[in-house]
């Protein structure tokens, strides 16, 4: 389900971003983003991720490995496209056929050290 919440994306991302998935729901900054496609696209292999890991462990690892990698780039933006998560979810994007033909726990293959 896409929502449009100012309030909501910018408490869940601070600030930083334009949609955020919070399982089962997509958050959208502004109503024009319903419109983007590929950002749609992004953020619904948030979702089936999110499901994969029965939802708290997708959180729970999303954040573990953003710490991680935020130690490791020390800069917040690169740590956050480092995560496997994004990393999967970027390089798909334009791939609108992706869902559909996504193997279980795809996300696993863009772990990198």
């Amino acid at each position: 389900m896409i929502l449009v919440s100012r309030f909501w994306t910018k408490i869940f991302s601070f600030g930083k971003a334009d949609a955020i998935t919070i399982y089962p729901f997509i958050f959208l900054k502004k109503r024009m983003f319903k419109e983007n496609k590929q950002l749609i696209n992004h953020e619904r292999i948030h979702i089936r991720q999110a499901a994969e890991l029965l939802i708290i462990f997708f959180y729970m690892s999303y954040l573990l490995e953003f710490l991680f990698r935020y130690v490791q780039y020390r800069d917040f933006h690169t740590a956050y496209l480092n995560i496997s998560y994004e990393r999967e979810a970027y390089a798909n994007e334009a791939n609108f056929d992706y869902l559909s033909k996504r193997k279980f726990w795809a996300f696993g293959q863009y772990y990198k050290k």
